[in-house]
């Protein structure tokens, strides 16, 4: 097979921006680039058109606000929030490009990723609203400043329903069907832009290229490129994605089911033939040759899978080559030697080879009962025309008509699942899922009907007929509560229980704060209730001796309460234990247990008895004390005037009271 590259290739550009706040400079950007775009393309190949959609987000909370203000300006001289809209069909005249872009208003949404599957799919597949031709290569620019919706995310708006893959635009180009159905898959996204031969290019910030990338291994043709923050890149973008596009040729295989294709190809250099689908560098009028070399591993069994058709094209574009293959599968047993010639096991209208029958021109069936002319007679026919139906269609649309009977048709080409019923009229394989598995994986489909196994019920064989589930560790169904529904406790909205079995409830109060009242008005006749309110409400309540602790601990089905009554200090006890219907069943014991009497007298005379004692102990303690310390000091005393000597010899510092004085004058006289 030889590719190609031809000259002025028709090419269909759209692009796909986000429209969403953030990308209000881009747009501007945009607009004012839009003739530059179109002259760079023209320099390329003179067949072009240019066309742009924008998207925002699925217009339900929570990716967009529901306030009736917001959803008419989400922001300042914001346009109302969208999901997706076709701005401008491809057209050759490229000025509309710059208009309908500048005409296009941003609009505003909640959460950080965009509703850009749900654009990127209605762009693929609304071929005549967008204008894709069949013959042309086909470029979808995907431009953001966000990640993605992927299928699921739609349960967090309540929108359960899967993507259909079908276009749904109005006649404003608006995407009808955001709010009902949920986005796509990525598989799917992968599937409709193969099964339309579209290259897309997403042209996405810094921030986001690393998920891009991911994202682009798993669509096939496709490329993620850096965009710069406000968009000014995109001429040049487009211009080196579409040469990376244009300059290189990748074949692949449709309808190759347990065929093994392998190509081999020396691309441009013309040396070695290598193993290799893809070549590159290509420039307008260079041919490629690829050898094909197809095999086969094994024979189908039945004969009518042994004519298959596959198809061999070039990604991004919709030529393709078809390759018929009829296999040969012969045995030694269809050896002429080996077969039986009008063999009675053949009715006489057929050869037995191999342990079948094969049988002559113009005979059909296992056993060449049928005879071929008469498959189209009315009376044959007639028989394969479901009498209860009024369309009265030969096998209800799903077989052949043969020898009066009819052979039912695959369900899907290349499948084993075949329609059922005398006139094909029953789909063994329509029922209803559940957990990924027909019927539950509890049943059987029969006639798009699950047949449930024993113990098993419902549209999808879900919901086990046993309430085993329901019961809580008393045996109580839902905790008296609820109704058991498909293996599952449904508590009563009135009340405040929860939980598998109906047995949570933190704001309930407890059983034994629930009939502490019952037991002081019914036992001992205090408490907050009056007579007549014990006689109402405490019916449930009876009066015991003792209840044994030991024994309520060994017993899984009584629980023991305790409280102080507050009227006299004492304890008293009761039991209580579930009866029918979530009903409780108490009893009280006849005694309380009150702390003993305290005497006052003694206590007080104790205290003072101990504090004079005390006292006197402390005194004595004291005098003791003192009495050693005035001896010791008395005995150092006298030790110290034994040891004193001034008092027996003469003071150096006395001096005499008197003094003597003698007059000269009368000296001697």
């Amino acid at each position: 097979m030889t590719f190609r590259l031809a000259e002025n290739y028709p090419v269909d550009l759209y692009y796909l921006m986000d429209l969403s706040n953030s990308m209000k400079d881009d747009k501007e950007n945009l607009a004012a680039l839009g003739n530059k775009i179109a002259a760079e393309m023209v320099n390329i190949t003179k067949n072009f058109r240019l066309g742009f959609g924008s998207f925002v987000d699925k217009v339900v909370m929570p990716y967009v606000s529901t306030v009736p203000s917001k959803l008419q300006m989400p922001c300042d001289g914001c346009e109302p929030p969208y999901s997706y809209k076709n701005q401008l069909k491809l057209d050759r005249n490229t000025s509309l490009f710059e208009e309908y872009v500048k005409k296009a208003r941003v609009s505003g949404n909640l959460d950080a990723p965009e509703g850009g599957f749900d654009a990127i799919m209605q762009a693929v597949q609304c071929k005549t609203q967008i204008g894709w031709r069949d013959q042309s290569r086909k470029m979808l620019l995907f431009s953001t400043d966000a990640g993605f919706h992927f299928a699921g995310d739609g349960k967090l708006g309540g929108i359960v329903k899967p993507n259909d893959g079908s276009c749904h635009l109005d006649g404003t180009g608006k995407y009808t069907e955001a709010e009902n159905q949920d986005y796509p898959s990525v598989s799917q996204i992968s599937t409709k832009i193969r099964e339309n031969s579209i290259n897309v290019i997403f042209a996405v910030t810094e921030d986001q290229l690393n998920v891009y990338e991911k994202l682009s291994k798993y669509i096939e043709g496709s490329e993620a490129t850096k965009l710069a923050a406000d968009s000014s890149n995109i001429v040049q973008v487009i211009k080196n994605n579409y040469q990376r596009i244009t300059s290189k040729v990748e074949m692949n295989t449709q309808f190759a089911e347990n065929i093994t294709v392998k190509f081999m190809s020396s691309c441009k250099t013309g040396g070695e033939k290598i193993e290799t689908k893809s070549c590159e560098g290509l420039s307008i009028g260079d041919s490629v040759t690829f050898d094909i070399y197809v095999s086969v591993s094994d024979c189908p069994a039945e004969v009518s899978k042994r004519s298959r058709t596959f198809s061999i094209y070039p990604v991004g574009l919709s030529e393709k080559l078809e390759i018929s293959l009829d296999l040969i599968c012969e045995c030694d047993c269809e050896k002429p030697d080996k077969e039986q010639s009008k063999s009675p096991l053949c009715n006489g209208n057929g050869t037995f080879e191999c342990g079948q029958c094969t049988c002559d021109q113009g005979r059909y069936g296992k056993k060449c009962e049928c005879d071929g002319s008469q498959s189209t007679s009315d009376e044959s026919i007639a028989l394969c025309r479901n009498p209860n139906s009024t369309s009265q269609v030969v096998c209800s649309g799903r077989g052949e008509c043969v020898c009066g009977r009819c052979e039912c048709l695959p369900r899907r080409a290349h499948s084993a699942q075949k329609y059922s019923g005398e006139f094909c009229n029953c789909d063994d394989y329509s029922c209803s899922y559940h957990d990924n598995q027909l019927c539950g994986g509890h049943g059987r489909c029969d006639c798009g009907t699950c047949k449930c196994d024993e113990g098993y019920e419902g549209d999808s064989c879900s919901c086990p007929k046993s309430k085993e589930t329901c019961f809580t560790s008393k045996g109580l169904e839902c905790n008296g509560v609820g109704v058991c529904e498909c293996g599952v406790c449904k508590c009563n909205a009135t009340s405040d229980y929860k939980g598998p079995t109906c047995e949570e409830c933190p704001t309930c109060p407890g059983k034994c704060e629930e009939n502490k009242n019952c037991a002081l008005c019914m036992g001992f006749q205090t408490g907050k209730y009056t007579a007549e309110d014990c006689k109402k409400y405490c019916q449930h309540v009876t009066l015991v001796d003792e209840i044994n602790e030991e024994e309520v601990k060994q017993r899984d089905d009584l629980n023991l309460c305790q409280f102080s009554d507050d009227e006299d200090d004492c304890r008293y006890f009761f039991t209580y234990k579930y009866v029918e219907n979530n009903n409780v069943e108490v009893q009280v014991q006849k005694t309380k247990v009150c702390p003993e009497s305290v005497n006052i007298l003694a206590i007080v005379l104790g205290t003072i008895g101990g504090i004079v004692f005390f006292g006197l102990v402390l005194l004595v303690i004291w005098k003791i004390y003192t009495t050693i310390h005035d001896q010791r000091e008395f005995a150092k005393f006298e030790k110290e005037t034994q040891n004193a000597k001034w008092d027996t010899g003469e003071n150096p510092i006395y001096q005499q009271a008197t003094s003597t004085f003698k007059n000269p004058t009368y000296a001697g006289k």
